[in-house]
């Protein structure tokens, strides 16, 4: 019978299925259910700064309206402070409580001292490691690629001096050369990437002459960019990887293992199946190792990495020249309907 097990940043893992971010680990309940599953492990929800803010402006709006309507007070709140992460943490800390498997944190700031702030009171809440969302939109027109990136190897850095537990850097693929900005983040001290970053695009309603916002899951075939990038990194940076975006079936799964990737995030597709569809796609893949003769994953992790295959040119240009050059054999073998 096939071996499942997987360490990632240092966590011991009994599969390398992880479930990202999202509302299905929000609750004690969603939690046990994704356990029950199979899951390795689990991202909680993320903390986001602009929500903390949010929040912490509506608190005020509401106390606003009771300022000075007792003759005896100025104030009927005075020294109320906004809570910040505290309800955050507290529910977090309950799911952790009460289930096995890895808890990750995930982490998504603006501003530096808030990166420094919360990530060390997420790591005092005692979850297992951190997910850091690196996500945010440059509408600065005079800031610099360079300027943009030293930013957030900055953090890197300082987080690395001021935490015990590992983290994780989720990135989007928009950077100019996102393969030497991971290099620089990995010197810097990241534990592991995960690539990549799933982003919520704008989309505009031409009736209402608004904008709209969609639940956007993931599809089919998402997972190739990802898949590139993680077959172009693998055992060239310490850091361990995590590929996430599109992972639908087993044979994904697989695909992302072969290429290099350390374990797999999941999210989409347990929406759209039910957690139960961890434990399916784990009997697929022990199945198809037991047919491979393979005994660990690690036997044929990054077998069809860029580094084993010793620059065969399938991540570079290869295939768009072969499209170009043989159109007609590549249409007949795959036709179009």
């Amino acid at each position: 019978m096939a071996n499942l097990n997987v360490e990632f940043m240092g966590l011991k893992l009994r599969n390398p299925i992880i479930v990202g971010a999202c509302t299905l680990s929000a609750t004690v309940e969603g939690a046990k259910e994704l356990e029950r599953a199979g899951a390795g492990a689990i991202v909680y929800k993320s903390l986001f700064e602009e929500q903390i803010q949010m929040e912490r402006a509506q608190l005020d709006d509401e106390l606003d309206l009771y300022t000075e309507r007792n003759a005896e007070m100025i104030s009927l709140f005075p020294a109320l402070e906004h809570a910040g992460p505290t309800a955050h943490i507290l529910k977090l800390i309950d799911v952790k409580k009460n289930i096995s498997i890895p808890v990750i944190a995930s982490l998504n700031c603006i501003y530096d001292v808030t990166w420094f702030d919360y990530a060390k009171q997420l790591e005092d809440a005692g979850v297992d490691a951190l997910e850091l969302n690196f996500y945010s939109m440059p509408t600065d027109l005079d800031k610099t690629a360079a300027e943009i990136e030293e930013e957030k190897i900055k953090i890197v850095k300082t987080l690395k001096k001021r935490l015990k537990i590992p983290f994780c850097i989720k990135l989007s693929p928009y950077y100019t050369n996102t393969l030497n900005f991971v290099s620089r983040l990995d010197k810097a001290g990241a534990s592991s990437f995960a690539l990549f970053n799933r982003l919520f695009q704008p989309e505009v309603n031409i009736k209402t002459e608004s904008h709209v916002t969609h639940f956007n899951l993931s599809q089919r075939g998402d997972i190739k960019l990802g898949l590139r990038y993680v077959g172009l990194l693998h055992d060239k940076i310490k850091a361990q990887l995590c590929g996430t975006n599109g992972i639908y079936s087993f044979e994904d799964v697989i695909q992302m293992l072969l290429s290099g990737a350390d374990v797999v995030q999941m999210v989409s597709a347990i929406y759209k199946n039910t957690p139960s569809y961890i434990t399916e796609i784990l009997s697929d893949l022990e199945m198809w190792m037991d047919q491979k003769g393979y005994k660990t994953i690690r036997e044929f992790q990054g077998k069809l990495s860029d580094n084993k295959l010793k620059q065969s040119d399938v991540y570079y240009r290869a295939q768009y020249l072969d499209f170009l050059l043989n159109p007609e054999e590549i249409i007949n073998k795959y036709p179009m309907r």
